[in-house]
């Protein structure tokens, strides 16, 4: 019998106490803001907010305001002064965001190095308790001086067991504090930045409108002829954007017009903005992976011809792709041997329909939905604009881009390529990073001037 296990045991519980007990002090939250100074911050954002809807309603008058240059001064006007609101209110929270971001970063810091002293110590109490693993209760009674120290020992062997399962039961709760804190802290990152992509779009508006106003007031000083050739630059302008060609992928360009046309038409049924959805088209086609220049000849192992005759492999992939892509074109009354779909790249399989560039499992699983959203009993046509352009604005909106967000669009791109959110997948993040970017330059400098802005 070895006796001296037993003095290691009575010594594992005061160890213990020592883990236990720091694990509930990291809970209060301070913050470098006084609760004044965050009260005076909350205050001065509500009057901003009041201003700024203030000022939208003063634009909303003067674009009601029957045409001169005159009143198109007084829209420019009042469209500066909204801009310089809205950015002023973005940059208030901004301002309250970065407190909390702050504070977000040091809890999670807080409670991370506790996690990992908790995780230390629980490990070298485990440790002990293996050392006096062999000691049974005969030992301790008769290794014991007294009935009263066999007691003791016995005593503090069961204070270990339960302080275990208390010790464990609080890692859990820091370990869900701690995932909360950074669900917390990633929300925030995206309305931080959110709001910084607002105040970039007000700041090129307002010095568009700038430029505008300043070209008007010149206009204004000379004679109405002249603001009458402003006008007719404008509208002639406009007809170039609507007849310029929009190019597809895997069908033929389509003018502007007709396209711009097609995402009003999604964005009243699905709530993705247009230029954002544009902007993946237009990507889906420059990016160079979906010519749909291939043909799927071959049922049996998908594979094809491209546009030149020559053999390639992988054109559909044959477990997935290749019934479902046969039973739409048989629905639309094609022949499926005469249909463009994309080329497969280096790796993994083409098979891509049509401007969306859906393959044929998934565009299958959207017919219901495209059916209601359209209005018709017939099999939608992957190879139209309208169907395909619907067909991505309803699963663009289940990836989250009927949101306003600017985070929120920029991660479903990056969903739409690769799966899953920005930062996960190799290319992914640059992939978002360019829609966002095409999406502004075709909001400004297409869609605007067609809608007189």
């Amino acid at each position: 019998m070895n006796l001296f296990h037993i003095p290691t045991a009575v010594f594992i519980f005061p160890f213990f106490l020592l883990f236990i007990f720091p694990l509930h002090l990291v809970r209060a939250q301070t913050s470098s803001l006084t609760a004044s100074q965050q009260a005076q911050l909350q205050a001065e954002l509500v009057q901003v907010e009041a201003e700024e809807a203030a000022a939208q309603t003063q634009l909303t008058a003067a674009q009601g305001q029957s045409a001169s240059i005159q009143k198109d001064i007084n829209v420019l006007t009042a469209q500066i002064n909204a801009a310089n609101l809205k950015i002023k209110q973005e940059n208030l929270i901004i301002q309250t965001l970065g407190q909390n971001i702050t504070q977000k970063q040091s809890n999670i810091n807080s409670l991370s190095g506790q996690i990992d002293q908790g995780h230390e110590t629980l490990a070298q109490i485990l440790i002990k308790i293996n050392e006096a693993g062999d000691i049974t209760i005969p030992d301790i009674v008769l290794g014991s001086n007294s009935l009263s120290d066999a007691m003791a020992s016995f005593d503090d062997f069961q204070s270990i067991q339960h302080a275990m399962e208390t010790a464990f039961n609080q890692l859990r709760v820091d370990e869900a504090q701690n995932q909360s804190e950074k669900d917390q802290l990633t929300t925030q990152q995206n309305q931080e930045e959110d709001a910084k992509a607002v105040i970039q779009e007000q700041e090129a508006t307002v010095q568009q409108a700038q430029a505008q106003k300043k070209q008007l007031l010149s206009v204004s000083k000379e004679n109405e002829s002249a603001y009458s050739s402003l006008v007719a630059q404008k509208e002639q302008k406009a007809a170039q954007i609507r007849t310029a060609l929009f190019h597809l992928a895997g069908t033929s360009a389509i003018p502007f017009g007709d396209a711009l046309n097609y995402a009003n038409t999604v964005y009243t049924t699905t709530g993705v903005p247009q230029a954002f959805l544009l902007a993946i088209l237009t990507q889906e086609t420059g990016i160079g992976k979906n010519d749909g220049t291939c043909y799927l000849t071959n049922t049996g192992d998908g594979s094809g011809i491209d546009t030149n005759g020559n053999p390639i492999s992988n054109v559909m992939k044959p477990s997935r792709d290749v019934q479902p892509f046969i039973s739409i074109t048989q629905s639309l009354g094609l022949d499926y041997k005469s249909m463009q779909v994309s080329c497969p790249q280096s790796i993994g399989y083409g098979g891509a329909m049509g401007p969306a560039q859906f393959i044929a499992s998934t565009w299958t699983l959207l017919i219901s939905r495209l059916q209601t959203a359209l209005g018709i009993s017939t099999a939608p046509n992957p190879w139209h604009p309208l169907d395909a352009f619907m067909a991505s604005g309803i699963y663009l909106s289940d990836l989250g881009a009927d949101s306003a967000s600017y985070t929120a669009q920029k991660n479903a791109a990056c969903k739409y390529y690769s799966g899953r959110s920005c930062g996960y997948v190799t290319g992914a993040t640059s992939y978002g990073n360019s829609v966002m970017a095409l999406a502004n330059q075709i909001q400004t400098t297409e869609i605007d001037p067609l809608n007189g802005l």
